[in-house]
């Protein structure tokens, strides 16, 4: 077996899963010199740290037969951060001690209290909760602890950080004096270190964040966008990768229901997870991805925290994270169990550098690439219909109705049009994708400056003395301008409007013609008394910094010098 230091029954039904090997931290916690003590394990996320410690603490829930100890309350206690990690934990736990006959109750908010405290009465063996939800059912007398024989804080960093320490220290004193207290957590920040002091008694260490880091089963990839284009990005790197499944990673609610709703109006099917979702929506969620009724989450940091979807082969960093820790974090929903997995950072361009500061010091290879752009997508669409439709054919999964269905169509269409039509519905239910053409810095300004009409990328600057102070206004500038230089209101570009003049553009090709015109129509009489047409050797922002320099100019009055100077001038 591939884990003969486990008892039979746990070694069987890892063996059943498929573990062919222990990850680092699995292999640690089964040490001799890790049996029976108090452990602070340094794991990063996705390294197998549920299945360690159910491992870890299986001398305190089973004999050396294998059978359940008969304590008449919980033998083991799981602490963790979020209600959608301890349900995670819970399902882990439950396929590892099913063989045992273990009963494993899961105490979370957001979820029926009484159904909660029946489970515990009719007799658990390992109860899995979250920190609140576990003092609730403590003080209400429904959790015993009195026969406890080991406790697990899994995430203990998270916990701390989302401001569990009371609870979590008033669940470690209401626990018997003996028990093993076993902290799992990511980072090991100085609170840490002092419940460790407090609750353990010469604790084993076991550190493998550092052999684990960075999850070598996942491909880190950024890209820099204008800040306006991120959702852009998001789009078209969801159409070039179509991941099985997918989590988009996003700061904030508002950020989520934003970006939730944009691609669900776009035709992803997607769905949200945030704070302001009740449990039974977070669980109808979770469960529309698991059976593929949705291929896209858009979740937050606290709200994605121990999701673990087995497809999930895509993580996009839409806001970026905090820190490295956190961007592993996020990325460890991936990469996991030997399965690659590719982690996709939008960086906007005034942040490019920061995060390159962060990749290097976390040493965290990145890939810097371009967003895909509406080409580069469709020819990835081509390429995976090829695929699939290139396969061999399995003649014996075939039934008689697809052979019929086969025989009728090629009696009726040519095998081109087939083809054309395969293609075309291939397509018809994918989202379409965006165009994207400013990669970089540079692009993206070259890019501005090339927005022009066609016939405008060369202009002269023309002014009308009539601006904002006699109520100037494009609805009837456009008319006088065509009127006086004998253009069409086609023939006019930008026009800035300042408070006593206006500027607009004409085409050099039309600029002599315009001026010769407007200069034969001089006198005419407008609304509001005549206007004066002229050309402007300098554009609407040199003569907007020369105004300001005038204004500035003119309001400057010097300081006194010194205290002694302003009391002269107060007494002359």
């Amino acid at each position: 077996m591939p884990f003969p230091q486990s008892p039979a029954p746990l070694a069987q039904a890892l063996s059943s899963r498929g573990y062919d090997t222990p990850t680092s931290v699995q292999e640690a916690v089964l040490q001799p010199e890790a049996r029976g003590r108090d452990l602070v394990v340094s794991a990063q996320t996705g390294s197998g740290k549920t299945v360690a410690f159910g491992l870890a603490f299986a001398d305190q829930v089973l004999g050396e037969d294998g059978d359940l100890f008969s304590r008449g309350a919980p033998s083991a206690l799981v602490i963790a951060p979020t209600r959608e990690l301890a349900l995670q934990v819970s399902k882990e736990l439950g396929w590892l001690y099913e063989k045992t006959g273990a009963r494993i109750a899961s105490c979370v908010g957001g979820m029926n209290p009484q159904a909660e405290r029946r489970a515990l009465k009719a007799g658990a063996t390992i109860v899995v909760g979250t920190p609140g939800r576990l003092r609730d059912h403590i003080e209400r007398g429904a959790l015993d602890l009195s026969a406890l024989a080991v406790v697990v804080l899994d995430e203990a960093d998270e916990m701390l950080d989302m401001g569990f320490r009371e609870e979590l220290e008033y669940i470690l004193d209401a626990t018997p004096q003996g028990r093993r207290v076993l902290m799992f957590s990511a980072t090991m920040p100085r609170p840490i270190e002092a419940m460790a002091r407090r609750y353990q008694q010469d604790a084993l260490r076991i550190a493998t964040g550092g052999q684990e880091r960075g999850h070598g089963d996942i491909a880190y990839q950024a890209v820099a966008v204008p800040p306006a284009a991120i959702e852009t990005a998001v789009v078209n790197l969801l159409r070039f990768h179509e991941a099985e499944t997918a989590i988009l990673f996003c700061a904030t609610r508002e950020r989520v229901r934003q970006l939730h709703t944009v691609l669900q109006d776009r035709g992803f099917a997607a769905v949200a997870l945030s704070g302001e979702h009740s449990q039974s929506e977070r669980n109808q969620a979770l469960q529309a991805l698991r059976d593929g009724r949705a291929r896209v989450c858009v979740a937050t940091d606290v709200a994605a925290r121990g999701i673990d979807l087995p497809s999930l082969t895509l993580v996009i960093h839409v806001d970026l994270p905090r820190d490295a820790e956190t961007l592993q974090h996020r990325s460890g929903r991936t990469g996991r169990a030997g399965r690659k997995g590719t982690a996709v950072m939008v960086v906007p361009f005034n942040r490019r550098r920061r995060t390159e500061g962060m990749l290097r010091h976390a040493g965290i290879e990145t890939l810097w690439i371009d967003v895909p752009d509406r080409k580069a997508v469709l020819a990835q669409d081509r390429t995976r219909l090829l695929e699939t439709l290139l396969q061999p054919i399995d003649a014996a999964s075939v039934e008689d109705a697809d052979r019929e269905l086969a025989d009728t169509l090629l009696n009726e269409r040519s095998p081109r049009d087939i083809a054309l039509l395969l293609a075309q519905a291939y397509r018809a239910k994918l989202p379409e994708p965006e165009e994207f053409s400013a990669q970089t810095v540079d692009a993206h300004r070259a890019a501005q400056k090339e927005k022009h009409r066609a016939g405008f990328e060369d202009t002269v600057w023309f002014r009308l003395d009539v601006g904002r102070r006699r109520n100037a206004d494009p609805r009837w500038i456009l008319p006088i301008l065509c009127r006086r230089g004998g253009i069409t209101r086609n023939e006019i570009g930008a026009i800035r409007i300042g408070p006593n003049e206006t500027y607009f553009q004409i085409p050099r090709t039309v600029a002599d013609s315009f001026a010769s015109t407007a200069a034969k129509t001089a006198g005419q009489d407008e609304k509001g008394g005549e206007l004066t047409i002229e050309r402007s050797a300098e554009g609407p922002r040199v003569q907007a910094r020369e105004n300001g320099r005038k204004k500035r100019h003119q309001d400057f009055h010097p300081k006194p010098s010194n205290r002694h100077d302003a009391r002269r001038k107060r007494n002359a």
